[in-house]
């Protein structure tokens, strides 16, 4: 990459269609120019850290960069409307700043957007308004379901509260009439780990949360907790009007690996064949903190896990935006990192067609709680009428094993051993390899003594010298058992059949390891508790324990589809 000047001008003013005032910092390289453009909408303030080396290493490679905050966020004017309401206006917003950079003197008209989380956010909601200037977009860690933030439509406090309170609440603290709390991320992080000490986690119910908290976001985040389960982004029904190359980047580990849907959409409905043809993905062992490293949490996935950033970015601008023959769309359209493997492999499609869906039967005498009784997995069904129960308190719920950052990332789950609110169902030690790639499914039937309750599956590989390592998750929340348009409640003792699409991924079980799946009603603060009143938990303080049983006899043949690869 060329090492070149750049030209840095601060707070550059563009006027929205309504007349605000957003602000912009934009890069551009030494030289007469015009350059191909690349856009980047961000709510994080546009001067964070991590970002302006992106900003630079992009101009270095002779783009000009416009780093815009979005409506109502750091220098730009405006009343913040979050992406979980349905009142955003990023859409429109986009749309007017492409447009806006590509009739500037500097810009060559071609442009293309990038970043990834909520930066992925702004250019989906753009993509469906189809600015004529937008050649391209360079995307990732984001799903098209605004109910994929929310699996199962569950609120995330681990990681959405941190968001909430800790990224996006300080900014908005100005538009009270006096600040009620910390007025920057800076003083939220200080508070966060002298004073509050996760105090707000544990705050009910989430709904009162005070404006010393949340600040001048009260209304929209209880807006958003009484629609959880109802999706605001509907890109799903937006890729018809997409017709546009799209690098899709995600990780096994990032809790928003259903980019990898986004990808298949625009293959299948997106506006144009060319448009279906010219989508990318590649999927790594990282997780949503946008570090493409080889470490991610305990695990060390070797040095070709390791990829760098711009290695990635700019063959693909350079192919759609300068022209420049790289052999970016000579690449098969899906590269998958399998885990346990430690590879990376280039495949044709997402998901597997080949992949063979294979039933593991859960079994026991009886006694499944804790990794030490006889929970089994088993490609045989169990015949007799025994059940497994456990007791769910929501006063002390299986706590989560992930980043302080409320990020996923691979633990050794042994730590949670001695839980007997924890079903285990494993394998015996391999005998040949196994390899799991694609969207592991349970069937799984169960009852309670809540009107109201949740369950939680997780797959996991046991190496052989016993550690745990979490690979995806799943949940259900009872209401929602028939769909997240569907609030049902269930009969306490009846038996329902509950079925749990855990989070896509990839991994090869070697010889020795064990498949094993752990069922609970609890990961908190990944999920929020489940109060098991039959009530909107984000509105009712009041909290009771429960008896929950799984059931896995002839009539209840509980069992985990996994998509095995041959």
């Amino acid at each position: 990459m060329a090492n070149r000047q750049s030209r840095v001008t601060c707070d550059v003013q563009t006027s929205m269609r309504d007349g605000t005032i957003l602000r912009s910092d934009v890069y551009m390289p030494s030289g007469k120019g015009p350059f191909p453009t690349l856009v980047t909408r961000t709510p994080y303030n546009k001067l964070q850290s991590n970002m302006v080396p992106i900003y630079q290493g992009l101009v270095d490679s002779g783009y000009a960069v416009v780093a815009q905050d979005i409506r109502g966020r750091w220098a730009s004017e405006g009343e913040f409307h979050p992406m979980f309401n349905r009142d955003c206006k990023d859409g429109q917003d986009g749309y007017d700043t492409i447009e806006w950079a590509a009739n500037q003197p500097w810009s060559n008209s071609r442009v293309g957007t990038f970043g990834y989380s909520y930066a992925s956010w702004t250019q989906w909601a753009h993509a469906r308004m189809k600015p004529p200037h937008l050649v391209t977009m360079f995307t990732g860690g984001f799903a098209p379901r605004s109910t994929d933030w929310m699996l199962g439509g569950v609120f995330r406090p681990g990681r959405q509260l941190q968001w909430t309170l800790g990224s996006m609440a300080p900014d908005t603290q100005r538009f009270l009439d006096s600040p009620q709390g910390p007025t920057s991320v800076e003083e939220y992080s200080h508070l966060e780990t002298h004073v509050y000490r996760e105090k707000w986690l544990w705050y009910l119910p989430y709904g009162d949360l005070p404006l010393e908290a949340i600040g001048g976001l009260r209304d929209r985040f209880r807006d958003w907790l009484a629609h959880i389960n109802e999706d605001v982004f509907n890109i799903d029904g937006s890729y018809e009007q997409i017709d546009i190359p799209v690098h899709h980047r995600t990780g096994w580990y990032d809790r928003l690996s259903r980019t990898v849907d986004l990808f298949l959409g625009m293959r299948e409905k997106g506006r144009t064949e060319r448009a279906r043809n010219s989508q990318r993905l590649i999927v790594g062992p990282w997780t949503h903190t946008n570090d493409l490293t080889r470490k991610t949490g305990d695990i060390d996935f070797g040095p070709e896990a390791e990829v760098d950033y711009f290695s990635l970015i700019v063959p693909w601008f350079d192919y759609w935006l300068k022209g420049v023959q790289n052999g970016v769309m000579d690449t098969a359209p899906v590269r998958l990192f399998v885990m346990g493997a430690n590879k990376w492999r280039d495949e044709e499609e997402w998901p597997l067609s080949r992949a063979r869906a294979t039933d593991f039967y859960l079994g026991s005498g009886g006694r499944a709680n804790t990794p030490m009784g006889d929970g089994a997995l088993s490609l045989e069904p169990q015949s007799d009428g025994t059940s497994d129960s456990y007791t769910y308190d929501p006063r002390d719920p299986v706590m989560s094993l992930f980043a302080y950052s409320g990020h996923d990332e691979p633990h050794d789950n042994r730590v949670l051993d001695r839980r007997r609110d924890v079903l285990v169902y494993q394998t015996g030690p391999l005998e040949r390899p196994i390899e799991v790639t694609g969207v592991p499914v349970l069937k799984l039937y169960a009852s309670s003594t809540a009107t109201d309750t949740d369950f939680i599956a997780r797959l996991i590989d046991v190496h052989p010298d016993g550690y745990a390592q979490n690979l995806c998750y799943g949940v259900v929340r009872a209401r929602y058992r028939e769909g997240l348009d569907q609030s049902t409640l269930m009969t306490p003792g009846e038996v329902y059949r509950f079925v749990i699409e855990l989070l896509p991924t990839s991994n090869l079980f070697k010889p020795g390891h064990r498949i094993r799946l752990d069922i609970s009603s609890s990961d908190f603060p990944n999920f929020d508790r489940n109060h098991n009143t039959g009530q909107e938990d984000w509105a009712h303080p009041e909290l009771r324990p429960a008896q929950q049983t799984i059931f896995h006899d002839a009539s209840h043949p509980s069992r985990l589809t996994l998509p095995i690869v041959p």
